[in-house]
């Protein structure tokens, strides 16, 4: 299983009509959904903090917002200038969502839009086309590297408690953080994750403050894979 995975994620292809389709798709779904209130889709204009790493300087708490997480992932994938909407497919698709409604507190690294069209490509050579097209790319992501795949990699990008840029990023050596899934990575100071599968992933926006966490921003989709 391991070295099909290894295989498969050695290739580096882009694919960019499937996905920027299903984009479109929920783009609309989700402008149909009253549930977004004025309220929630200003949380998408929330002052998003580039990260300050400079030593022992990583950006503290921000006070809790008044959007939940999910909220602020639906406005963000019904903006003007979307950045969540394949984050919001995937969430959905898992049925993941409503944990990000409630009271408990999550810290979110949440990849880009971007992130998920590299990831797809990576993996588009072998996905099933068919059920790529009938069902859309995270059904054949889970086809071709078992059911639940999605499901743990959204939970590796979770972690439990509301953690600032400032208890994120370390001032000096390389900082372990644990995750849903159970599993780990590391960040460094100059605010690099490095995943179990050896990418380095950089946050490039943090501090996003919800009502029951925090939305650290992140360029590529991380992977909870040998």
């Amino acid at each position: 299983m391991r070295n099909k995975i290894s295989e498969v994620f050695g290739r580096k292809m882009i694919l960019n009509t499937l996905l920027l389709s299903a984009l479109a798709l929920f783009a609309v779904s989700c402008e149909k959904d009253d549930s977004v209130t004025m309220a929630e889709a200003e949380a998408s204009e929330l002052e998003v903090n580039g990260p300050e790493l400079k030593r022992g300087r990583a950006q503290a708490a921000p006070a809790p917002g008044d959007a939940s997480i999910a909220d602020i992932v639906v406005a963000s994938a019904t903006a003007d200038e979307p950045e969540f909407t394949l984050l919001l497919a995937a969430l959905e698709y898992t049925g993941l969502t409503g944990v990000f409604t409630g009271g408990e507190q999550y810290t979110v690294f949440a990849p880009t839009d971007e992130a998920f069209v590299n990831l797809v490509g990576l993996l588009s050579d072998d996905l099933d086309g068919d059920l790529l097209e009938e069902d859309g790319p995270f059904a054949a992501i889970d086809d071709l590297l078992g059911e639940g795949t999605v499901t743990k990699v959204l939970l590796y990008h979770v972690a439990e408690g509301r953690r600032a840029a400032n208890s994120v990023v370390p001032p000096v050596r390389p900082r372990t953080i644990t995750t849903l899934l159970g599993e780990t990575f590391s960040v460094n100071s100059a605010g690099v994750i490095t995943d179990i599968a050896g990418q380095d992933v950089s946050i490039v926006a943090s501090n996003i403050s919800a009502s029951n966490g925090i939305i650290h921003v992140i360029d590529t989709v991380l992977l909870p894979l040998e």
